[in-house]
């Protein structure tokens, strides 16, 4: 019988590989996290090194303000029980092509590839047809930790969205099927739930994300490349990043502001598990890592920037897809961006002037029928044309607003649907309040 290696061969593989079992995701940068790694083949003569004394796991991993190497081994122990690695067989089909023993040919090097990547692919077929092959479901992995003792489980929307089949597999080796609670791409947050003992559950502690600071020292615990109970260390690197969320109405992205940036390496299969402090608490959910969009890798690996999704958002996110399996986010209805010098000068206002400003106000939306107003007339910057004239946003309710982030973080994290804030904008010239009730994000499919 002839042993039978099969290629996948699905342009998109490389999205999918990269978004660490993401199922449908799409090929943007930063892209999601997922997949296999070689192992380091270097050895280290230990014949002098003396063991050290094995201490019990105290309830923080830090003492005092000291970070020593017992530090991260505590902090390991009491948190990996917790973290799960997440298996997933989509409903989706892939198709494959299966190369005969022996008849495996050499892959090129990806900048020898061609502009079509199966003309002269060498091994191929001449009647070779991509869109006639066999098929087998698609399949991914991730990562999660456990929230509560009733068996959810937190990991990221795009491990487990067009999932068939969902399988836990916990830090000591046993297995457990899943069934998805609620899902919102509108973070990129899932729940899943696990039928198990609650003996066997540990549960996370979530952090407070604001409280973070740039250079605060932080974990991850997952499963990269497969490789389960992984840990690494390093930086908050940023703060206030945002990332693409979910699809608007129109084809755009809505943003997930907020966004945690970490020099701590994650890698493909990282998706949903937790980046910790040294506390042990969970401060975000690793969800994607900055790649050069010029590089071609079937695999993405981490180049040094990674994202997590703040555990402020987490807080706000999960009870609600426990409670009603999705996320009502609030929403003003406006396009914009933050005030450049250009355009502040433009509508005669000083270059330092600082807010939003209004491009575009959704019709039928809450700014319209608050009275906002978007911007009646354009000039050309850098070769492209931009809006002014439209309301500056200076300030929502008491959060001032110098940049687009401000705003958004605050209608993320701190309102409501349904909530009335005050919106103070900066109009013609004079400050004026507007009172606005913010409705529920609309979807991109009705």
């Amino acid at each position: 019988m002839k042993r039978v290696i099969t290629f996948p061969i699905i342009l998109t593989i490389l999205l999918l590989l990269a978004t660490g079992c993401s199922l449908t995701q799409e090929a943007t940068v930063p892209v999601l996290t997922g997949a296999n790694e070689s192992s380091s083949n270097g050895i280290v003569e230990a014949s002098n090194v003396v063991a050290p004394v094995m201490q019990s796991v105290p309830d923080t991993a830090v003492a005092g303000d000291i970070v020593t190497e017992q530090t991260y081994i505590n902090l390991y122990k009491l948190v990996n029980p917790a973290v799960v690695n997440i298996q997933v067989t989509g409903s989706r089909m892939t198709n494959v092509f299966q190369f005969p023993e022996g008849e495996v040919p050499d892959i090129p090097e990806h900048e020898d590839l061609p502009g079509n990547p199966f003309e002269g692919f060498p091994g191929l077929p001449e009647d070779f047809d991509p869109e006639n092959l066999p098929q087998i479901p698609s399949s991914g992995q991730g990562s999660g930790f456990v929230y509560d003792k009733e068996g959810h489980i937190i990991t990221n929307n795009h491990v487990v969205e067009g999932a068939k089949e969902i399988t836990v597999i916990f830090a000591d080796g046993s297995e457990a099927e899943a069934t998805i609670v609620g899902r919102d791409p509108g973070s990129d947050l899932a729940v899943i739930k696990v039928d198990v003992d609650a003996a066997k559950l540990t549960p996370v502690v979530i952090g407070d994300s604001d409280a973070l600071e740039v250079g605060q020292l932080v974990a991850t615990i997952g499963n990269p490349f497969g490789l389960d109970g992984s840990m690494s260390t390093g930086i908050v690197a940023g703060l206030g990043r945002t990332l693409p969320g979910a699809v608007a109405p129109g084809g755009a992205r809505f943003n997930i502001p907020n966004i945690i940036q970490t020099d701590a390496v994650i890698n493909p299969g990282n998706s949903g598990g937790p980046l910790l402090n040294l506390d042990g608490e969970v401060i975000g959910v690793n969800t994607a890592i900055q790649t050069d969009p010029s590089s071609f890798s079937f695999t993405p690996s981490f180049g040094g920037v990674g994202y997590a999704v703040p555990s402020n958002i987490v807080r706000r996110a999960v009870p609600e897809l426990i409670a009603n399996g999705q996320v009502k986010h609030p929403w003003m209805g406006i396009s914009g961006g933050s005030l450049a010098k250009e355009q502040a000068e433009a509508m005669n206002l000083d270059g330092s002037q600082k807010g939003v400003l209004i491009q575009e106000v959704m019709a039928d939306g809450p700014a319209a029928k608050a009275g906002l107003r978007g911007s009646d007339s354009t000039i050309t910057l850098n070769g492209f044309n931009i809006g002014i004239g439209g309301d500056i946003i200076v300030q929502i309710d008491d959060q001032p607003v110098n940049q687009f982030e401000d705003l958004l973080g605050y209608i993320v994290t701190r309102a409501d649907v349904g909530q009335t804030v005050t919106i103070k904008v900066l109009r013609d010239g004079e400050l004026v309040d507007v009172s606005l009730t913010l409705e529920a994000r609309p979807s991109a499919t009705p």
